[in-house]
């Protein structure tokens, strides 16, 4: 799934949409997430006419601002879903489901394993969405410290990887940024959250502002599906340090540890057992 570096690189990417009048709103009329249809008659009814202002992000979903009216148009990538700006005469590309007309260009959502989302809401509204309620702190938006992490895990004997999952304590982590972070700030992903000192809880926090910060010079991490609304790769997965090497050395200058793989939250997690020990 698309995390906060690669929606907030699709975001950044949509800055060629700004300004552009969307003309129509068209619809497979399939479900999506839930089996859910986006609401087109909405979508037609509020977007056509407006203008496209801002793309804004919170955690993993978009937020594409039209005025008049303070509509926005809502957008979570779900698993395959990817939000590209298309020229007109393109052919739509298979599992299109949504589609903004901006003239000469197409602003196209497309989803092949149909977990994305489609929806409409209003400026000053979007906390109240379900997808947006009871989110936790946005690491670009809201820089994370150490006591920030320790207050949201106190009392937690869930395992820090888990919470770190948890988007109620920080919006647009997943797994892959949760793998790295841990790893980069020496701590293993099965230690209790309840557990955690000052000192960690402060590595951790800059280690996880550290991991976005590389992923996001990188266009993303790009495993599968992922790529940004102008159709480029992220090339992130180039470098990652322990997701998805289970077998390989620990890249830890010393360390001489063996990363390993296991399943905490119905996750694959990938760490290092010696320089992340308990």
């Amino acid at each position: 799934m698309p995390e906060l570096p690669e929606v907030e690189t699709v975001r950044r990417t949509l800055a060629p949409a700004i300004g552009e009048k969307i003309a129509s709103v068209w619809g497979s009329g399939l479900g999506l997430h839930q089996r859910r249809v986006p609401p087109l008659a909405e979508l037609r009814r509020t977007l056509v006419g407006t203008r496209i202002t801002a793309a804004r992000r919170r955690g993993k979903v978009l937020l594409v601002d039209c005025e008049p009216g303070a509509a926005v148009f809502l957008c979570h990538l779900g698993m395959s879903g990817r939000l590209r700006l298309y020229p007109a005469a393109d052919p739509r590309p298979p599992h299109t489901h949504v589609v903004l007309g901006l003239g000469a260009r197409e602003l196209r959502f497309s989803d092949p394993r149909r977990f994305g989302l489609i929806d409409l809401t209003h400026r000053g509204d979007e906390g109240a969405h379900p997808s947006l309620a009871g989110l936790g702190r946005d690491p670009l938006a809201e820089p994370l410290s150490g006591d920030y992490l320790r207050a949201c895990f106190s009392g937690r004997r869930a395992q820090v990887k888990a919470l770190l999952l948890d988007q109620r304590h920080v919006a647009g982590i997943g797994n892959i940024y949760a793998c790295e972070a841990l790893w980069r700030a020496g701590i293993s992903p099965f230690a209790p959250g309840h557990r955690l000192g000052p000192a960690r809880a402060d590595r951790l926090a800059e280690a996880i502002a550290e991991v976005i910060a590389a992923a996001l010079g990188h266009g993303g991490t790009s495993l599968r599906d992922f790529v940004s609304a102008d159709g480029r790769t992220g090339s992130h997965a180039e470098h990652l340090e322990v997701y998805g090497h289970t077998g390989a050395g620990c890249p830890r200058p010393g360390c001489g540890g063996i990363i390993r793989r296991a399943i905490i939250a119905g996750r694959a997690t990938f760490f290092c057992p010696r320089c992340q020990h308990r």
